[in-house]
């Protein structure tokens, strides 16, 4: 089994949008639509503490297509445009796409959208352009933080590797399980994966 996916250490997260901003660019997403957005969660009273600065915390969440194990997009899809690859990623054959949009109510991230120039619903590919090359994807590479790693998450996360080569079980600080975390599984099973440590983990988007 394989199953692509990035792994990203939101303690490491600047919040600088490259990998946002990287992703438009190299995929052509036009204004108004993401393929990856950024989201700033806090600042949130930290549990024991006044509630006051600096007694808060807060992080960046990386939102996008999350390759689910289960996609319900793939499940509703009528034209199979929608399909999950051997590689574990979800894609889109836009000449099978009709612009009908189910996938876009079944998805519980909000990460799919119509391109109304196109008539096709587009989202994160993981850059599957890049990575048949044995590229990173476009995210990965550009994020300055070194928080962004990419890998087969059959292989565990620790095998993952960052923008600059470095592998995230070598590279990272220390976490362990209770420090993992994914967006909400509504039984589609999100691949993406987020290390998260000394904070509360509030991804319930």
């Amino acid at each position: 089994m394989t199953q692509k996916a990035i792994v990203t250490d939101l303690n490491r997260c600047v919040g600088c949008l490259a990998c946002s901003v990287a992703c438009k660019l190299i995929n052509g997403v036009e204004p108004g639509n993401f393929w990856n957005k950024t989201l700033r969660i806090g600042p949130n009273p930290k549990e024991e503490g006044s509630g006051v600065w600096p007694d808060v915390e807060m992080y960046f969440l990386m939102v996008q297509c999350q390759h689910c194990k289960n996609p319900e997009c793939v499940a509703v899809c009528p034209t199979q445009a929608s399909t999950k690859q051997a590689d574990g990623t979800v894609q889109i054959d836009k000449a099978k796409c009709i612009g009908c949009q189910f996938c876009v109510m079944a998805c519980p991230y909000g990460v799919r959208y119509l391109n109304k120039e196109e008539k096709v619903v587009e989202k994160c590919t993981l850059c599957s352009q890049r990575t048949a090359e044995g590229e990173l994807p476009q995210c990965v590479s550009q994020c300055c933080g070194q928080a962004r790693y990419f890998g087969d998450l059959d292989k565990g996360i620790e095998s993952f590797v960052g923008p600059r080569g470095e592998i995230a079980g070598e590279f990272l600080l220390p976490w362990d399980a209770s420090d993992v975390h994914t967006l909400p599984d509504v039984g589609n099973a999100p691949s993406m994966r987020y290390i998260l440590r000394d904070r509360k983990w509030q991804g319930e988007l």
